[in-house]
């Protein structure tokens, strides 16, 4: 890479080209084609699951998951105000349900603690569930985001959700790769542990199919279902029966075809991710009063993925904003962590604890170059830029 520096970009190559051109040359474009088929068990088995079913995106999976796990009108669900605000529509508004919004500890995670105090202080548990002390709505599930990779505390919040009858959701759009090596949980990889997970291959991720998702549950059923509505709901393929209320969120088998690559490439791809990151860390991490934010390591039982790295700029006297424009003048291409969602139009009135750290990280963060074709010159353009803010 030269000239500008892209926030996060797709890495195709040779064999992504030669793959796709062979779903193109053979017809089989659409959502019929066997490559998604072969790409679902490729996939099931890299996360170490028995079914993965593909989707259009990570946002279409987790509206599966939601419907999948029963989630419906008048529920309320636990879930992060620090995320992207498709991690939490899909679970709450797509299907009728309400959020109740919790703050991040360090690991810019959903804050076990503060899921544990909303639980046992603010709500009764009864035989058939959870209920909310304030509305009386029956509190169904919680959604747990591996937000930029970094692995949510998992033992604590599958502990949680036991105890409190909670369905759990786990949001690794960002976390592919991302697994325990050690451990009660050693081997498991993000999305695989709560009742349901959910993927994304956008274009930002770390592999992607341009849009795409899948669903892993540890209820056959559940993803059964889900693959059930991913396709229209189709009773009967030949004569055009449905049995319920349907979606189009199926992969087409060029997507797959591309996927099937990124796949194979995958693993390089997390190394990248981790070399880049270790270059950043030890160039500006204290200097300034900066600090690259970090993640859950080996010496801690896991290994992350580093999706995207956060430069946190509290101490340094910067401004988020001042350096985001700073950088783009010098052709580089950064960018603030999301708003916080119960701050967004549609969500004002819902209730929120603990937020904190949450509105500490949102003004402080800002997310460097971290594109899995980045090279070690490119992040030193970056280092240099950044010292001499």
């Amino acid at each position: 890479m030269s000239g500008f520096i892209p926030l996060s970009v797709p890495n195709f190559g040779e064999k992504e080209a030669a793959y796709a051109a062979e779903a193109i040359t053979s017809g089989w474009v659409s959502t019929s084609g066997a490559k998604v088929s072969e790409f679902e068990e490729a996939l099931a088995a890299y996360v170490g699951m028995p079914r993965a079913v593909a989707a259009n995106s990570g946002t279409s999976s987790l509206h599966l998951a939601a419907m999948a796990a029963g989630i419906h009108r008048g529920d309320e669900v636990i879930v992060p105000t620090l995320t992207f605000i498709a991690a939490v529509n899909p679970l709450t508004r797509y299907v009728g349900a309400e959020p109740i919004f919790i703050g991040c500890n360090d690991t810019l995670c959903i804050d076990p603690d503060a899921v544990e105090d909303f639980c046992a202080n603010h709500c009764t548990l009864k035989e058939d569930g959870l209920y909310n002390n304030k509305t009386g709505a029956r509190v169904r599930a919680l959604g747990v985001v591996h937000v930029f990779g970094n692995m949510a505390d998992m033992p604590r919040l599958l502990d949680i959700a036991r105890r409190y009858k909670l369905i759990l959701i786990e949001d690794a759009t960002e976390a592919l790769g991302t697994r325990y090596t050690a451990g009660p949980l050693a081997g498991k990889a993000a999305g695989t542990m709560g009742d349901i997970g959910c993927y994304s291959f956008n274009g930002n991720k770390i592999m992607t199919t341009g849009a795409g998702g899948f669903v892993v549950s540890n209820h056959a059923d559940w993803a059964e279902h889900a693959k059930h509505l991913s396709t229209q709901a189709k009773a009967d393929m030949l004569q055009f029966l449905h049995d319920e209320v349907g979606y189009n969120y199926r992969m087409t088998n060029v997507q797959a075809c591309l996927g099937l690559a990124q796949l194979e490439r995958l693993e390089g791809f997390v190394e990248t991710k981790k070399a880049r990151y270790d270059q950043y860390k030890a160039a500006l991490d204290g200097v300034h009063g900066l600090r690259i934010l970090p993640f859950k390591e080996e010496s801690d039982g896991v290994r992350s993925n580093h999706w995207f790295y956060s430069l946190y700029l509290k101490d340094s006297g910067l401004d988020r904003d001042t350096v985001i424009a700073k950088l783009q003048e010098q052709g580089i291409q950064t960018r603030p962590v999301w708003a916080l969602i119960n701050e967004q139009a549609d969500y004002p009135k819902n209730e929120a604890y603990a937020l904190e750290k949450a509105q500490d990280y949102r003004k402080y963060i800002v997310n460097l170059p971290c594109s899995t074709n980045l090279t070690e010159q490119d992040c030193e353009r970056v280092i240099a830029a950044v010292k001499n803010l």
